[in-house]
């Protein structure tokens, strides 16, 4: 039965492409890639924040290591703890410098089993706290359900005047097509190019929503899988993470990820250092 995806599967595990392979929006099928260094690298530094936010039942550790690692290598600095009740009031611990150092913002939802509707509104918060402050642009990075709502948040507040203005969206394991699984009958190639051929309601509320994204926002998105027989991060299906690679790519610029092995498991891959480079390079590129 998932003879297609393997077939599919194969044009990005040609020898040499490693641990990952990367994928444009601008092309039918994935391409190979050669293993990725982990060596640190300068990257350019810019005064715009980044915003990381946690997924289902996330914590501070959720994005804690990728920020500590961050930091530790000289790519961008840790200035900022947001804290949102279950009210939406939002509790700032740190201060922005305002320098350009790349500064990270870790945000924190006290209730963090909630849904990715009250996420959507408490990252608007939030953001509504960054704009009366000052801040005019930012990034975003989303793990899991925080992927989710910040897809969510980019489609339902476009040309906010109390938002700041989003530069780049980073989804890492999101289930965007939520748990469905189409790998028995649609190849990568053909879910990168044409979208799920099953969908879910939260993926029919992105088709709805997709004409409000700003065009001018770039995204990447990146996926998990354990094996060449396990087409998923071992909670989020493969093709759930890319689904939205098709419908995004009609309007604004996005690159697919696939990372594989024991390190691209679902809570793994915010400790993986392949997906810190990755997140660093895009945010952050030379």
């Amino acid at each position: 039965m998932k003879k297609l995806f393997i077939i599919g599967l194969f044009l990005l595990v040609l020898a040499g492409c490693g641990n990952t392979a990367q994928t444009s929006s601008n092309s039918a099928q994935a391409k190979p890639e050669k293993k990725e260094e982990t060596t640190v690298v300068k990257k350019t530094k810019s005064a715009v924040p980044t915003l990381f936010i946690h997924g289902y039942s996330g914590t501070e550790n959720s994005f804690g290591g990728m920020l500590k690692r961050l930091e530790k290598s000289d790519i961008a600095k840790k200035e900022v703890l947001m804290k949102v009740s279950p009210a939406g009031e939002v509790t700032l611990i740190g201060q922005l410098s305002g320098k350009k150092d790349n500064p990270l913002i870790q945000v924190l939802f006290e209730d963090n089993k909630n849904n990715e509707w009250s996420q959507t509104e408490w990252l608007y918060n939030c953001l509504a706290t960054l704009k009366k402050a000052g801040i005019n642009q930012v990034n975003l990075v989303g793990h899991s359900m925080g992927g989710v709502s910040g897809l969510r948040y980019l489609m339902t507040y476009p040309n906010d005047e109390t938002q700041p203005q989003i530069l780049k969206f980073v989804a890492i394991g999101a289930p965007f097509n939520d748990f469905l699984d189409a790998s028995e009958s649609q190849s990568v190639a053909d879910l990168l190019k044409n979208g799920p051929n099953e969908v879910s309601s939260r993926y029919q509320d992105y088709q709805n929503l997709v004409g409000n994204l700003d065009q001018k926002i770039q995204i990447l998105l990146l996926a998990g899988q354990l094996d060449q027989n396990n087409f998923s991060d071992g909670t989020v299906p493969l093709t759930s993470a890319l689904s939205v690679n098709a419908l995004l790519s009609q309007t604004n610029k996005v690159t697919s990820k696939i990372f594989y092995g024991a390190n691209a498991q679902h809570s793994q891959l915010h400790e993986n250092k392949a997906v810190d480079q990755a997140v660093a390079n895009f945010l952050w590129p030379q």
